[in-house]
């Protein structure tokens, strides 16, 4: 009985081979494309201050750009479409470790069956497998990870300037 179970699990094992090998590679291209974005964000913020920002938002800014075509907008409403711009690239940066590990497990039954078959050409193909997925998806994680350290950086940057904006308004307000 538990031969059949062990032959189901092991089936079934390999059937996810296939859609975790498809979602690492088109996460590891989302990753590339969004490091492509990034660094064009950062060259636009190395050359646009805060305040410049502020009169002329660019994609680069994107609290401001929503500040300014939503002026009513409270501070915790930025704060939550601050989370929302980061949570693709923080569930990238926390699945892709693990897809890794499942395209590194899943081949290795298999090349466990080849060892003992004497086929170490087919060893070696089901290694190859494993061990590239595993490096793709670490590096589209390390890409994301950096991105989602600056990127988080840059958003409480301009939260920080939109809410003492928000006190000076208040204050002149209050004066006036």
């Amino acid at each position: 009985m538990s031969h059949h179970i062990e032959n189901w699990m092991y089936l079934i094992g390999q059937i996810f081979l296939i859609p975790t090998l498809a979602a690492i590679a088109l996460l590891f291209f989302y990753s590339l494309f969004a490091f492509g974005a990034f660094a064009v964000a950062w060259g636009q913020r190395r050359n646009q201050t805060l305040q410049a920002a502020a009169q002329q938002p660019s994609r680069a800014y994107p609290l401001l750009a929503l500040a300014q075509a939503q002026p009513g907008m409270g501070a915790d409403a930025r704060d939550l479409a601050a989370h929302k711009l980061l949570e693709v690239p923080r569930v990238i940066t926390r699945v892709m470790p693990m897809l890794g590990l499942v395209a590194t497990m899943i081949p290795m039954g298999p090349a466990l069956k080849n060892i003992a078959g004497g086929d170490i050409a087919a060893v070696a193909d089901n290694l190859a497998v494993a061990f590239s997925a595993v490096i793709l998806a670490l590096i589209a994680s390390s890409l994301t990870y950096w991105i989602v350290s600056v990127r988080k950086r840059w958003l409480a940057e301009e939260l920080v300037w939109l809410q003492s904006q928000d006190a000076a308004n208040g204050a002149a307000r209050a004066a006036a």
